[in-house]
């Protein structure tokens, strides 16, 4: 079963110092045909202007991840974690039994643009934990890079459930497929813009979900750079 997700069909804020678009409900966004995709339970195409931000505010129990597409993103938490992540870098908050946070954008100048995704967790309750890395977006041209996996492989960032993020970077003209087991779901959105998924052509903010789906799915990039995220979830 492949289920297509347009981007325009999407849930939208505008705060003004805040453009976001809701893949799934969230917030005063609601659409209970939309409830999340599995464990994948947000994904939130966040543009924040320069000196606005999220007021520190409580999480529990939700895997966190951040992903910078443009700018700077400047965190904080009441764990002790501080730090300032950039286009390339992957931030991941466990939320445990309770954090509080507050997310800035990191420059007085220009606009932060983030996809945050939240994952519930295999386990509730644990102790919060973060964790960041930084990924250069030239190293995964035409190949799928491993950014947050259960165990940490290739370098990836370890989270909380048996589920896995993959991302790359396609021009035009590049090529590559995803193996896909039936056994499991597969969450493919496109971050930035345009490539072509098999017979069907997707744009910056379209996903597709998919399971029960086998063999291999083939992409191929035709926008002026296109970023793709692969999510390998439990079925």
């Amino acid at each position: 079963m492949i289920v297509e997700r347009p981007s325009a069909a999407r849930g939208t804020v505008d705060m003004g110092w805040l453009h976001s678009h809701h893949t799934f409900s969230f917030g005063h966004y609601y659409d209970p045909a939309w409830m999340g995709f599995g464990v994948l339970r947000v994904i939130n195409d966040d543009t924040v202007a320069a000196g606005g931000g999220f007021a520190p505010h409580r999480h529990a129990n939700m895997e966190i991840i951040s992903v910078v597409l443009d700018g700077a993103l400047a965190h904080k938490d009441s764990a002790g974690n501080e730090g300032v992540i950039r286009a390339g870098d992957v931030q991941w908050m466990s939320a445990g039994h309770g954090i509080e946070h507050s997310e800035y954008n990191g420059s007085d100048a220009a606009p932060v643009h983030f996809l945050q995704i939240w994952i519930q967790p295999a386990r509730l309750n644990h102790a919060p934990a973060y964790d960041q890395k930084h990924f250069a977006p030239d190293a995964r041209r035409a190949r799928w890079v491993l950014l947050a996996s259960p165990d940490g492989a290739d370098g990836s960032i370890s989270i909380r459930q048996d589920a896995s993020l993959r991302a790359t970077r396609l021009l035009p003209g590049d090529a590559l497929a995803a193996a896909l087991d039936p056994a499991r779901r597969y969450w493919l959105h496109v971050a930035t813009g345009e490539v072509a998924v098999g017979e069907r052509v997707l744009a910056a903010g379209d996903a597709l979900g998919l399971s029960g789906e086998g063999g291999a799915l083939a992409l191929r990039g035709i926008g002026a750079s296109s970023d793709v995220l692969l999510f390998d979830l439990p079925a």
